[in-house]
């Protein structure tokens, strides 16, 4: 089993770079891709984008199965339609831990992106994988979920995860 990597945590200015796409599908990737699955699963979570692990290229990796055995790899990803639909629900995010909040996203989304043998893909996503890329592409942005929240929430939460990280040390 590849070794897990370091997540990021909010407010690491690390999080707000912007991802470039990534020049080749080749091994350094599917690698890196298989780092960040086992890092996605150890730490309970079901999405996680390159820039969370201080990667700064245009790759996720999610994975919303209940058995936690449908990964996906996502190169270069670019929404190509979203639903007008929308729909708020409670995100969560590895590198903001212990917080949850309402966002709001498309219902569906299409996907157009390179899977990890170096094929274009198109996905059509609804619901909960829907709100995962839209979150993880976010990530690939330099924009963390908390974003979308009030001044004074995200500060609240900004105070907090520091304390929580002052106290780990």
């Amino acid at each position: 089993m590849p070794s897990t990597l370091e997540i990021l945590r909010y407010p690491d200015a690390r999080l707000h770079t912007v991802a470039k796409p990534v020049a080749a599908v080749d091994q350094r990737i599917r690698d890196l891709s298989q780092a960040m699955l086992a890092t996605m699963y150890d730490a309970n979570g079901i999405g996680l984008a390159a820039t969370q692990v201080n990667v700064h290229e245009r790759l996720i990796v999610i994975d919303v199965s209940e058995e936690r055995n449908e990964p996906l790899v996502i190169v270069n990803p670019s929404i190509v339609w979203a639903s007008d639909e929308k729909h708020v629900g409670d995100e969560g995010c590895l590198s903001v831990p212990g917080i949850y909040d309402g966002v709001e996203r498309a219902v569906e989304v299409h996907v157009d992106y390179t899977d990890a043998q170096g094929q274009a893909q198109t996905l059509k996503a609804t619901d909960l994988l829907a709100v995962c890329i839209q979150h993880e592409m976010d990530h690939l942005m330099g924009k963390v979920f908390v974003e979308y929240l009030s001044p004074l929430k995200r500060n609240r939460i900004k105070t907090k995860l520091q304390k929580q990280l002052r106290e780990e040390r």
